[in-house]
């Protein structure tokens, strides 16, 4: 592939980087979007995209990033690309700062990291044939010579598994398939060190995205290309990639080797996403699941660790006195209350239902007539009452007041364990709260 370096490569300031240094570096990383309002559209918000992210990817190395729909992701892989400029934080490329780069030096970045999309149909312009669209990095980079682009190009073309006479088609005669195959050859053809690849297959079937993963995993070991795989699909990434990041509401709560962190996940949510992936074995049913379904506004995220609302491992405070599957489903109806998550049948538009008693209201949470612990009882009591009354708020406030936890009250410090990092209160030293192993169920 020298033939496709365009233009040449440009002095850096990371010209005399080791090669066992990282390829990529993204330190503290920060986006956030302004709210604005008003005839003046005065800011009076910020979404938190992106809150602090930091990781690395090494030369010839694929780390997937891995989170919900919403989670920052395709945020992170736009300002590292400076397709969007992040509001703080540091990114180096081959020892490079990226958000210092200009002119010639932002245009070698630019050839050497390359971006795959999610809809291959979004990808191509319908009345550009595919070869000219293949070639469009090879002309914005500076090689004039169309015999060679093409000859490059068709040469990508059957290297992904289609014919050097597609160059002349259309991108309507492609399959979805087979133009994410195009997407990568287009991604490829000016010999890239990094390829961003965001959710490149979910929006294909389940045998066209194995297919797409195999050539992808071909490629990015042939042409020693490192690739930065974002997706929601936990599978896919265990079968793709070297290491996994997970992130959550704009922040990583876990990373490492792949096989460590899917095999053992530390962090509650992880193993919350590793629940949602279906299984066959109908004795399966330990899986995690979250408290509640909605996620927090990332313009205005809880305090503290960020997924307590969630998760089904919240820290019980030290003075209530319940055993932890009761204590789960106070958290459960605690934060379900606070979401507005009530089951069908139990209303909640601000007037009394005659149908809707404290029974019906403890049944649809699991909860018993009584809990073993007074003041909790007395909290869950004057709660299930204002949820009679339609008082939703009145409900929250009494729970949030009684059963508040570590969780929201600090933010978790990043804990290392080998080769593998963690952001959970249950692995701080310095939290007292039931020990957590780097296990799967966490036992």
């Amino acid at each position: 592939m020298t033939d496709s370096h365009p233009g040449g490569t440009a002095a850096s300031e990371g010209a005399d980087t080791p090669e066992d240094s990282p390829l990529l570096e993204v330190e503290s990383l920060e986006v956030h979007y302004p709210i604005r309002k008003g005839l003046l559209r005065r800011e009076v918000g910020r979404v938190r995209a992106v809150d602090g992210v930091s990781f690395s990817i090494g030369r010839g190395e694929t780390l997937g990033l891995v989170g919900e729909s919403g989670c920052g992701k395709t945020s992170t892989a736009l300002s590292i690309l400076r397709l969007e400029e992040p509001t703080g934080g540091e990114i180096r490329f081959d020892g490079d700062r990226v958000m210092r780069l200009s002119g010639a030096a932002l245009r070698a970045f630019r050839r050497r990291t390359q971006l795959v999309v999610q809809d291959p149909n979004e990808a191509f312009n319908p009345r550009m044939r595919v070869g000219e669209a293949v070639a469009e990095p090879l002309v914005l980079h500076g090689m004039d010579d169309e015999t060679r682009r093409r000859r490059l190009v068709e040469s990508m073309l059957e290297r992904v598994g289609l014919s050097a006479s597609d160059a002349d088609r259309y991108p309507h005669e492609f399959s979805d398939g087979e133009k994410q195959r195009l997407a990568i050859a287009r991604a490829l053809v000016p010999d890239p060190d990094l390829i961003v690849a965001d959710e490149p297959t979910s929006a294909l079937d389940a045998r066209v995205k194995a297919d797409v993963l195999a050539l992808l995993d071909d490629v990015r070991r042939e042409f020693d290309v490192s690739v930065l795989f974002i997706s929601h699909d936990v599978d896919v990434v265990r079968r793709f990639c070297d290491r996994v990041a997970v992130m959550y509401l704009g922040e990583i709560v876990e990373k490492g080797p792949i096989d460590t962190v899917l095999a053992s996940p530390a962090h509650p949510y992880t193993r919350v996403l590793l629940g949602s992936v279906p299984s066959l074995d109908p004795t399966d049913r330990g899986r995690s699941r979250p408290l509640t379904d909605t996620v927090p506004d990332p313009a205005d995220p809880p305090g503290g660790c960020r997924f307590h609302t969630r998760c089904p491992e919240v820290i019980r405070p030290d003075d209530v006195d319940l055993p932890a599957d009761l204590w789960e489903r106070v958290a459960r109806f605690r934060f379900s209350v606070a979401a507005g998550e009530l089951p069908d049948g139990i209303g909640h538009d601000g007037s009394e239902d005659a149908a809707v008693t404290p029974a019906t209201v403890r049944e649809a949470f699991a909860l018993p007539d009584r809990l073993p612990d007074d003041a909790v009882e007395r909290a869950v009591a004057d709660a299930v009452s204002a949820i009679v009354h339609g008082d939703l708020e009145a409900a929250h406030r009494r729970l949030a007041e009684t059963v508040p936890s570590v969780c929201e009250r600090a933010e978790p410090i990043a804990v290392v364990e080998s080769d593998r990092t963690v952001r959970c209160h249950r692995y701080d030293p310095g939290v007292e709260a039931e020990p957590r192993t780097w296990s799967r169920n966490g036992e």
